[in-house]
């Protein structure tokens, strides 16, 4: 017997990863990554098959890539010089374009952040598409809070560095959110860009245009669980206190492969702080 629904969302996504030429067995893939029972990844599939087929013989023209963010990895180097720190560069991928960075915060700017943060989260809310505004979801369990751009010495030096490590401008970021989750806490899978056929896009991309970029950076180790997981790639990055994963998405669509989760802290709790980047200046 199932044990989720089948919802139009979930039907809306198929035919979108038919659209994006994924074939059906790497889609019930992703479904089973995500945490989908077996029976459900199937009945889904199956209520969807007529769609999924019109949606794949004609195989919709993607959008046209932009600039994105990225380090600079000529070479293939194991570390990188970023202004006043050394950055080992743990993984790579091409697709989707992800990078995992060991020691991009001191144990110490981990300390502080969590100090810093602690005494203003509240629970953690959702962009809300159709209408541009935000809100709280069930699929987000953490707690969180924002920092302004600049708003400290310690925010402002590790914009400052992330700037420097992916060349992209510090004003085309938005402030750091910090996230805590608690045991059980978790973020389904979901994708950072807004997405375009959502009425309430057009306001969100006033105040920057298209996010291109995240960086997940780890403020502690939780004892078990708590990773960052990719489920249309089956790549799961643990979380290490200091370390951090980006990944950037060149244009708002599956295609891109960025789909990805907050898998759901087992033991201990998990801090987080998360830097998007938008195609133009943030404001």
């Amino acid at each position: 017997m199932a044990t989720q629904a089948i919802t139009q969302e979930l039907r809306d996504w198929i035919v979108a990863q038919a659209r994006a030429g994924c074939r059906p067995e790497d889609v019930l893939q992703s479904m089973r990554s995500s945490g989908w029972d077996e029976e459900t990844a199937l009945d889904a599939l199956e209520t969807t098959l007529e769609q999924y087929l019109a949606a794949h013989a004609k195989k919709e023209v993607l959008p046209a890539p932009v600039p994105v963010p990225g380090p600079d990895l000529t070479g293939n180097p194991s570390k990188v010089q970023v202004l006043d720190r050394e950055v080992e560069i743990v993984m790579t991928m091409a697709s989707p374009r992800l990078v995992v960075f060991g020691g991009l915060l001191s144990d110490d700017e981990c300390e502080q952040m969590i100090a810093l943060s602690a005494p203003k989260l509240a629970r953690s809310e959702t962009v809300h598409t159709p209408t541009g505004g935000s809100e709280v979801h069930a699929s987000r369990t953490s707690e969180g809070m924002f920092f302004e751009r600049g708003e400290n010495p310690l925010c402002e030096r590790i914009e400052q560095r992330i700037g420097a490590l992916l060349n992209w401008p510090v004003q085309n970021g938005e402030g750091l959110q910090v996230l805590r989750y608690r045991p059980g806490a978790e973020y389904k899978a979901h994708h950072d860009y807004f997405d375009p056929a959502q009425p309430g896009t057009p306001t969100i991309l006033q105040r920057g245009g298209q996010r291109v970029g995240t960086l997940i950076m780890y403020l502690n180790t939780p004892q078990r669980g708590g990773g960052t997981g990719f489920p249309d790639v089956g790549v799961e990055v643990g979380p290490m206190r200091g370390n951090a994963v980006f990944f950037s998405y060149d244009r708002a669509h599956v295609a891109t492969r960025t789909l990805h989760a907050g898998l759901p802290v087992l033991e201990g709790e998990k801090w987080v702080a998360t830097k998007w980047l938008r195609e133009g200046e943030f404001r």
